[in-house]
């Protein structure tokens, strides 16, 4: 059953954060204490739900693993205006929750990014593979989708109601904020960066994240959803390298044909020939497939009109229930 008590939802997911999530769960109740606290825990061996509803959060279970398959969950169950998503950590500050909060609620936008990058995270970060991955992201993605987001990979983040009920969570693991970024953008919603500071998990608390084996999870969604929201550039580069192929295969055999009359390299000439094809119906499913991109994109305004009018026809059962019970 969803939940709309408050206007502002803190969502944080969990697994085994023992020794910082007291502490983040007493700051955000101070911080901002008219919102709810919730804390998913992800299968904790370390005593964390215990810690988190003695620190005034209330406490909720996702059993399939990974921080997509939690968010999943967060979302189906949770109604609110505003939603503010952080880690367990203890590496975000709350202090910033507030200036999220207000752009979600009076400026209308869709997802606000706590920025990492453009203040402590080089310095406080231990992990040089980690920086160096979160430039290569942030390089990429704002280089394919034509965007100019400051930090990609980043867990600290307000949403919308539109933004958390129309958002699909495919991806199950860390590359969830990844595939946040990039539908944001593809469907033109409004985003807002935050500049936050970030701070080095405690002694004792480790990371859960793999450098290489989430690294290369984030890499593949991101080419993943470029081929699903940009068919046409996806095999449009295909078709062209393909074409450039039969191109450097094909001119030899062209060059000996006018100097000659002969061809005798006929394997050459096939495979040239089928290069071109294949080429060929890279380019044509590219065109195909945009036409249902932009379907896709229309269908999406639509859903956004339906969200908003769900919302709507709730605050005004909820507007009545208090009336009745006044």
């Amino acid at each position: 059953m969803a939940d709309r008590d408050k206007k502002t939802a803190i969502l944080i997911p969990c697994y085994n954060e023992a020794v910082t999530i007291g502490k983040v769960v007493r700051d955000w109740r101070t911080v901002l204490p008219d919102a709810v606290v919730y804390v998913y825990d992800n299968n904790s061996t370390d005593g964390t739900a215990d810690i988190a509803a003695a620190a005034g959060a209330v406490v909720r279970h996702e059993y399939q693993q990974g921080k997509g398959n939690v968010i999943r969950r967060m979302f189906r169950e949770i109604d609110a205006d505003c939603y503010i998503m952080v880690d367990g950590d203890d590496t975000y500050p709350a202090e910033f929750g507030p200036e999220m909060e207000a752009l979600v609620l009076e400026k209308q936008a869709d997802m606000v990014i706590g920025d990492r990058l453009s203040s402590t995270y080089f310095e406080e970060n231990k992990r040089p593979f980690h920086n160096l991955g979160n430039t290569l992201v942030r390089s990429s993605i704002n280089h394919l989708f034509d965007s100019e987001i400051r930090d990609i990979m980043t867990g600290y983040r307000a949403f919308s109601y539109a933004f958390v009920k129309t958002f699909p969570v495919l991806s199950r693991g860390f590359e969830i904020e990844t595939e946040m970024s990039i539908h944001a953008v593809e469907k033109n919603m409004r985003l807002e960066n935050v500049i936050v500071t970030y701070r080095d998990r405690p002694e004792g608390s480790t990371s859960k994240l793999s450098t290489y084996s989430d690294g290369l999870k984030v890499l593949v969604t991101i080419a993943r959803l470029f081929k699903n929201y940009r068919p046409m550039e996806f095999f449009g580069t295909i078709a062209a390298f393909l074409i450039l192929i039969a191109l450097v295969l094909f001119c030899p055999v062209m060059i000996t044909y006018l100097q000659t009359g002969l061809v005798p390299r006929f394997p050459t000439l096939i495979a040239a020939g089928f290069i071109t094809l294949a080429g060929i119906h890279s380019f044509f499913a590219g065109m195909i497939l945009s036409t249902i991109a932009q379907k896709d994109r229309q269908d999406f305004e639509f859903k956004l009109n339906t969200v908003e009018q769900m919302k709507r026809m709730s605050r005004g059962t909820a507007g009545r229930e208090e009336r009745q019970d006044g």
